[in-house]
Protein backbone atom coordinates (compact mmCIF):
# COMPACT_ATOMS: atom_id res chain seq x y z
CA UNK A 1 0.00 0.00 0.00
CA UNK A 2 1.39 3.47 -0.88
CA UNK A 3 1.00 5.65 1.90
CA UNK A 4 0.56 9.28 0.56
CA UNK A 5 0.63 12.91 1.85
CA UNK A 6 -0.36 16.02 0.41
CA UNK A 7 -0.37 19.44 1.40
CA UNK A 8 -2.20 22.02 -0.27
CA UNK A 9 -4.92 20.01 0.06
CA UNK A 10 -7.73 22.32 0.64
CA UNK A 11 -7.80 24.08 -3.09
CA UNK A 12 -8.97 22.68 -6.49
CA UNK A 13 -6.25 20.40 -7.02
CA UNK A 14 -5.58 18.76 -3.26
CA UNK A 15 -9.72 17.78 -3.81
CA UNK A 16 -9.28 16.37 -7.03
CA UNK A 17 -6.10 14.40 -5.16
CA UNK A 18 -8.62 13.12 -2.58
CA UNK A 19 -11.23 11.80 -5.05
CA UNK A 20 -8.99 10.06 -6.23
CA UNK A 21 -6.69 8.11 -3.83
CA UNK A 22 -9.89 7.40 -1.60
CA UNK A 23 -10.77 5.10 -4.29
CA UNK A 24 -7.07 4.26 -5.10
CA UNK A 25 -6.61 0.22 -4.22
CA UNK A 26 -2.98 0.21 -3.81
CA UNK A 27 -2.83 4.24 -1.95
CA UNK A 28 -3.72 5.17 1.72
CA UNK A 29 -3.84 9.03 2.65
CA UNK A 30 -1.61 9.62 6.05
CA UNK A 31 -2.44 13.23 6.26
CA UNK A 32 -3.88 15.95 3.95
CA UNK A 33 -2.59 19.45 5.25
CA UNK A 34 -3.76 22.63 5.68
CA UNK A 35 -2.83 24.94 8.09
CA UNK A 36 -6.46 26.81 7.80
CA UNK A 37 -8.44 24.09 7.60
CA UNK A 38 -6.72 21.92 10.39
CA UNK A 39 -9.20 20.14 12.42
CA UNK A 40 -11.77 20.60 9.73
CA UNK A 41 -13.62 17.74 8.10
CA UNK A 42 -12.63 17.17 4.31
CA UNK A 43 -16.08 17.20 3.18
CA UNK A 44 -17.00 20.51 4.50
CA UNK A 45 -14.63 22.10 2.49
CA UNK A 46 -14.45 19.35 -1.03
CA UNK A 47 -18.56 19.27 -0.15
CA UNK A 48 -18.44 16.62 -3.51
CA UNK A 49 -16.87 14.28 -1.15
CA UNK A 50 -19.62 13.95 1.97
CA UNK A 51 -20.33 10.08 2.71
CA UNK A 52 -16.95 9.59 0.65
CA UNK A 53 -14.68 10.17 3.70
CA UNK A 54 -14.10 10.51 7.38
CA UNK A 55 -10.74 12.42 6.67
CA UNK A 56 -9.89 15.39 8.01
CA UNK A 57 -7.39 18.26 7.77
CA UNK A 58 -3.99 17.68 8.74
CA UNK A 59 -2.13 20.15 10.91
CA UNK A 60 1.01 17.48 10.82
CA UNK A 61 3.20 16.59 8.21
CA UNK A 62 5.00 13.62 9.52
CA UNK A 63 7.07 12.47 6.40
CA UNK A 64 8.35 9.78 7.89
CA UNK A 65 4.86 7.84 7.85
CA UNK A 66 4.81 8.67 3.50
CA UNK A 67 6.08 6.79 0.37
CA UNK A 68 5.00 10.20 -1.38
CA UNK A 69 4.60 13.71 -0.64
CA UNK A 70 2.12 15.60 -3.32
CA UNK A 71 2.74 19.38 -3.80
CA UNK A 72 -0.44 21.54 -4.33
CA UNK A 73 0.55 24.99 -3.63
CA UNK A 74 0.53 27.80 -6.09
CA UNK A 75 3.16 28.61 -7.66
CA UNK A 76 6.36 29.67 -6.25
CA UNK A 77 5.63 28.25 -2.92
CA UNK A 78 7.25 24.28 -3.99
CA UNK A 79 10.84 25.04 -3.83
CA UNK A 80 10.50 26.99 -0.49
CA UNK A 81 8.49 24.70 1.16
CA UNK A 82 10.76 22.08 0.10
CA UNK A 83 13.77 24.92 1.48
CA UNK A 84 11.92 24.82 4.68
CA UNK A 85 10.62 21.09 5.20
CA UNK A 86 13.42 18.61 4.56
CA UNK A 87 11.71 15.19 2.97
CA UNK A 88 13.38 11.87 4.04
CA UNK A 89 15.43 10.90 0.90
CA UNK A 90 12.58 7.91 0.56
CA UNK A 91 9.90 9.78 -0.08
CA UNK A 92 9.14 10.03 -3.75
CA UNK A 93 7.69 14.29 -4.45
CA UNK A 94 5.10 14.94 -7.25
CA UNK A 95 4.96 18.57 -7.60
CA UNK A 96 1.92 20.33 -8.74
CA UNK A 97 3.22 23.92 -9.53
CA UNK A 98 5.90 25.30 -12.20
CA UNK A 99 8.81 25.76 -9.73
CA UNK A 100 10.52 22.75 -11.15
CA UNK A 101 9.30 21.92 -14.64
CA UNK A 102 12.59 23.28 -16.51
CA UNK A 103 15.54 22.19 -16.37
CA UNK A 104 17.85 24.25 -15.11
CA UNK A 105 20.25 22.22 -13.52
CA UNK A 106 19.24 23.28 -10.24
CA UNK A 107 17.17 20.25 -9.09
CA UNK A 108 16.65 16.47 -10.12
CA UNK A 109 12.74 16.88 -10.88
CA UNK A 110 11.82 14.76 -14.01
CA UNK A 111 9.25 16.33 -16.36
CA UNK A 112 6.03 14.43 -15.81
CA UNK A 113 4.42 13.85 -18.75
CA UNK A 114 4.06 10.18 -19.62
CA UNK A 115 3.50 10.79 -23.35
CA UNK A 116 6.98 11.88 -23.80
CA UNK A 117 8.86 10.78 -20.36
CA UNK A 118 7.53 7.72 -19.29
CA UNK A 119 10.66 5.78 -18.63
CA UNK A 120 12.39 8.32 -17.47
CA UNK A 121 9.26 8.80 -14.70
CA UNK A 122 9.02 5.32 -13.96
CA UNK A 123 12.79 5.46 -12.41
CA UNK A 124 12.18 9.05 -10.83
CA UNK A 125 11.93 10.32 -6.93
CA UNK A 126 11.07 13.57 -7.77
CA UNK A 127 8.18 14.60 -10.54
CA UNK A 128 7.73 18.19 -12.11
CA UNK A 129 3.66 17.68 -13.17
CA UNK A 130 3.15 19.28 -16.25
CA UNK A 131 0.64 22.88 -16.51
CA UNK A 132 -2.39 21.75 -17.94
CA UNK A 133 -2.42 24.39 -20.94
CA UNK A 134 1.12 22.65 -21.67
CA UNK A 135 -0.52 19.29 -21.13
CA UNK A 136 -2.94 20.03 -23.64
CA UNK A 137 -0.54 21.94 -26.61
CA UNK A 138 2.04 19.20 -26.10
CA UNK A 139 -0.16 16.16 -26.38
CA UNK A 140 -1.55 18.15 -29.83
CA UNK A 141 2.11 19.09 -31.33
CA UNK A 142 4.24 16.06 -29.74
CA UNK A 143 2.90 13.70 -33.27
CA UNK A 144 5.06 16.63 -35.24
CA UNK A 145 7.75 17.29 -32.71
CA UNK A 146 8.80 13.37 -33.05
CA UNK A 147 8.78 13.55 -36.99
CA UNK A 148 11.09 17.18 -36.80
CA UNK A 149 7.95 18.39 -38.64
CA UNK A 150 7.14 21.62 -36.57
CA UNK A 151 8.37 25.01 -37.96
CA UNK A 152 7.95 28.34 -39.04
CA UNK A 153 5.24 30.42 -36.70
CA UNK A 154 2.89 27.20 -34.66
CA UNK A 155 -0.29 29.24 -33.86
CA UNK A 156 -2.32 28.36 -30.88
CA UNK A 157 -5.17 29.37 -29.29
CA UNK A 158 -6.88 27.77 -26.25
CA UNK A 159 -9.34 28.70 -23.63
CA UNK A 160 -9.58 27.27 -20.18
CA UNK A 161 -12.42 27.22 -17.70
CA UNK A 162 -12.67 29.13 -14.30
CA UNK A 163 -10.52 26.58 -12.15
CA UNK A 164 -7.66 26.88 -13.77
CA UNK A 165 -7.80 29.81 -11.99
CA UNK A 166 -7.38 28.62 -8.73
CA UNK A 167 -9.80 28.68 -5.87
CA UNK A 168 -8.55 31.66 -4.23
CA UNK A 169 -11.39 34.27 -5.28
CA UNK A 170 -10.08 36.71 -7.90
CA UNK A 171 -12.37 39.63 -10.26
CA UNK A 172 -12.26 37.40 -13.27
CA UNK A 173 -13.15 34.45 -11.43
CA UNK A 174 -16.19 36.05 -9.62
CA UNK A 175 -19.83 34.40 -11.33
CA UNK A 176 -21.18 37.54 -12.35
CA UNK A 177 -17.71 38.52 -14.18
CA UNK A 178 -17.48 35.12 -15.38
CA UNK A 179 -20.80 34.43 -16.80
CA UNK A 180 -21.59 34.75 -20.86
CA UNK A 181 -17.84 36.33 -20.99
CA UNK A 182 -14.56 35.56 -22.30
CA UNK A 183 -11.12 37.67 -22.46
CA UNK A 184 -7.67 37.29 -23.20
CA UNK A 185 -5.04 37.19 -21.21
CA UNK A 186 -1.22 36.79 -21.06
CA UNK A 187 -0.82 36.96 -24.62
CA UNK A 188 2.27 35.56 -25.98
CA UNK A 189 3.92 35.32 -22.46
CA UNK A 190 1.68 32.47 -20.51
CA UNK A 191 4.12 30.85 -18.07
CA UNK A 192 3.87 27.33 -19.96
CA UNK A 193 5.39 28.41 -23.26
CA UNK A 194 8.77 27.37 -21.46
CA UNK A 195 7.74 24.02 -20.54
CA UNK A 196 6.38 23.71 -23.98
CA UNK A 197 9.14 24.59 -26.18
CA UNK A 198 11.49 22.89 -23.83
CA UNK A 199 9.87 19.61 -24.58
CA UNK A 200 9.14 20.09 -27.55
CA UNK A 201 12.60 20.98 -28.89
CA UNK A 202 14.13 18.89 -27.29
CA UNK A 203 12.08 15.85 -28.68
CA UNK A 204 12.41 17.57 -32.23
CA UNK A 205 16.28 18.35 -31.89
CA UNK A 206 17.30 14.38 -30.30
CA UNK A 207 14.93 12.71 -33.15
CA UNK A 208 16.39 14.59 -35.85
CA UNK A 209 19.95 16.44 -35.06
CA UNK A 210 21.60 14.41 -37.49
CA UNK A 211 19.75 14.44 -39.96
CA UNK A 212 19.50 18.36 -39.86
CA UNK A 213 15.86 18.18 -40.02
CA UNK A 214 14.67 19.54 -36.40
CA UNK A 215 13.98 23.15 -36.60
CA UNK A 216 13.17 25.78 -33.47
CA UNK A 217 9.36 26.66 -34.05
CA UNK A 218 8.28 29.73 -32.79
CA UNK A 219 5.21 29.62 -31.16
CA UNK A 220 2.21 32.02 -30.47
CA UNK A 221 0.05 31.32 -27.67
CA UNK A 222 -3.29 33.31 -27.15
CA UNK A 223 -4.79 31.86 -24.07
CA UNK A 224 -8.59 32.72 -23.46
CA UNK A 225 -10.42 32.54 -20.25
CA UNK A 226 -13.62 30.77 -20.66
CA UNK A 227 -17.42 30.97 -19.09
CA UNK A 228 -17.18 27.52 -17.35
CA UNK A 229 -16.08 25.38 -14.99
CA UNK A 230 -13.72 23.12 -15.76
CA UNK A 231 -11.57 21.68 -18.88
CA UNK A 232 -8.99 22.98 -21.70
CA UNK A 233 -10.17 23.49 -25.40
CA UNK A 234 -6.98 24.13 -27.89
CA UNK A 235 -6.75 24.60 -31.56
CA UNK A 236 -2.68 24.75 -32.93
CA UNK A 237 -2.60 25.84 -36.70
CA UNK A 238 1.07 24.37 -38.55
CA UNK A 239 2.06 24.67 -41.94
CA UNK A 240 2.91 21.20 -43.65
CA UNK A 241 2.92 20.24 -47.31
CA UNK A 242 1.06 16.55 -46.00
CA UNK A 243 -1.84 15.44 -44.56
CA UNK A 244 -0.06 13.86 -41.33
CA UNK A 245 -2.85 12.40 -39.54
CA UNK A 246 -1.47 8.74 -39.52
CA UNK A 247 1.80 9.72 -37.58
CA UNK A 248 -1.31 11.09 -34.90
CA UNK A 249 -3.08 7.58 -35.01
CA UNK A 250 0.22 5.96 -34.56
CA UNK A 251 1.30 8.19 -32.00
CA UNK A 252 -1.80 7.45 -29.99
CA UNK A 253 -2.72 4.08 -30.86
CA UNK A 254 -1.27 2.51 -27.21
CA UNK A 255 -1.77 5.31 -25.31
CA UNK A 256 -4.17 4.82 -22.29
CA UNK A 257 -5.27 7.85 -21.91
CA UNK A 258 -4.56 9.89 -25.52
CA UNK A 259 -6.52 9.42 -28.11
CA UNK A 260 -6.79 10.53 -31.79
CA UNK A 261 -10.64 10.90 -32.71
CA UNK A 262 -11.24 10.53 -36.62
CA UNK A 263 -14.02 13.01 -35.83
CA UNK A 264 -14.28 16.67 -34.26
CA UNK A 265 -13.89 16.72 -30.69
CA UNK A 266 -15.72 18.85 -28.34
CA UNK A 267 -14.74 19.42 -24.28
CA UNK A 268 -17.90 17.72 -22.65
CA UNK A 269 -15.71 14.71 -24.06
CA UNK A 270 -13.61 14.80 -21.60
CA UNK A 271 -14.62 16.54 -18.29
CA UNK A 272 -14.35 14.54 -15.49
CA UNK A 273 -11.87 11.90 -17.16
CA UNK A 274 -8.09 11.99 -17.58
CA UNK A 275 -7.99 11.77 -21.41
CA UNK A 276 -6.85 13.84 -23.97
CA UNK A 277 -8.68 13.54 -27.44
CA UNK A 278 -7.15 15.22 -30.13
CA UNK A 279 -8.58 15.58 -33.62
CA UNK A 280 -6.81 16.83 -37.04
CA UNK A 281 -8.06 18.38 -40.27
CA UNK A 282 -5.42 19.22 -43.12
CA UNK A 283 -6.30 21.48 -45.97
CA UNK A 284 -4.19 22.92 -49.44
CA UNK A 285 -0.68 22.87 -47.10
CA UNK A 286 -2.20 23.53 -43.18
CA UNK A 287 -3.27 21.85 -40.60
CA UNK A 288 -5.63 22.29 -37.63
CA UNK A 289 -4.98 20.79 -34.58
CA UNK A 290 -7.41 20.21 -31.95
CA UNK A 291 -7.08 19.19 -28.31
CA UNK A 292 -9.09 19.19 -25.32
CA UNK A 293 -8.50 17.60 -21.27
CA UNK A 294 -9.99 18.21 -17.98
CA UNK A 295 -7.49 20.98 -16.59
CA UNK A 296 -8.39 19.38 -12.82
CA UNK A 297 -7.45 16.26 -14.50
CA UNK A 298 -4.95 15.08 -17.01
CA UNK A 299 -3.61 19.19 -16.82
CA UNK A 300 -3.17 18.48 -13.09
CA UNK A 301 -4.68 15.46 -10.21
CA UNK A 302 -5.19 13.08 -12.51
CA UNK A 303 -1.53 13.19 -14.19
CA UNK A 304 -0.22 13.46 -10.78
CA UNK A 305 -1.76 10.26 -10.32
CA UNK A 306 -1.12 8.80 -13.27
CA UNK A 307 3.04 9.79 -12.72
CA UNK A 308 2.44 8.18 -9.23
CA UNK A 309 1.03 4.70 -10.51
CA UNK A 310 4.24 4.55 -12.76
CA UNK A 311 6.83 5.64 -10.03
CA UNK A 312 5.43 3.23 -7.85
CA UNK A 313 5.15 0.09 -10.52
CA UNK A 314 1.69 0.20 -10.78
CA UNK A 315 -0.78 -0.15 -13.97
CA UNK A 316 -0.99 3.34 -15.52
CA UNK A 317 -4.60 3.72 -15.77
CA UNK A 318 -5.07 2.33 -11.85
CA UNK A 319 -8.08 4.33 -10.38
CA UNK A 320 -8.14 6.55 -12.81
CA UNK A 321 -10.75 5.22 -15.56
CA UNK A 322 -13.11 7.95 -15.26
CA UNK A 323 -16.17 8.28 -17.06
CA UNK A 324 -16.94 11.69 -18.45
CA UNK A 325 -20.67 13.93 -17.95
CA UNK A 326 -23.27 12.22 -19.70
CA UNK A 327 -24.73 15.82 -20.72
Amino acid sequence: MIKVGIVGAAGYTGGELIRLLIHHPEAHIVFAHSESNAGNLVADVHEGLYGDTELRFSADMPFDMIDVLFLCFGHGKSRQFLSEHPVPSHVRVIDLAQDFRIADGTHDFVYGLPEACREDIRKAWHVANPGCFATCIQLALLPLARKGLLKGNVVINGITGATGAGQKPAAPTHYAWRADNISVYKPFTHQHLAEIDQTLTSVQETSFREEGRGETPTLTFIPLRGDFARGIFVTAVVDIDHDPTDLYREAYAKEPFTHYCERAIDLKQVVNTNKCLVHCDWHEGRLLITACIDNLLKGASGQAIENMNLMFGLGETTALRLKPLAF
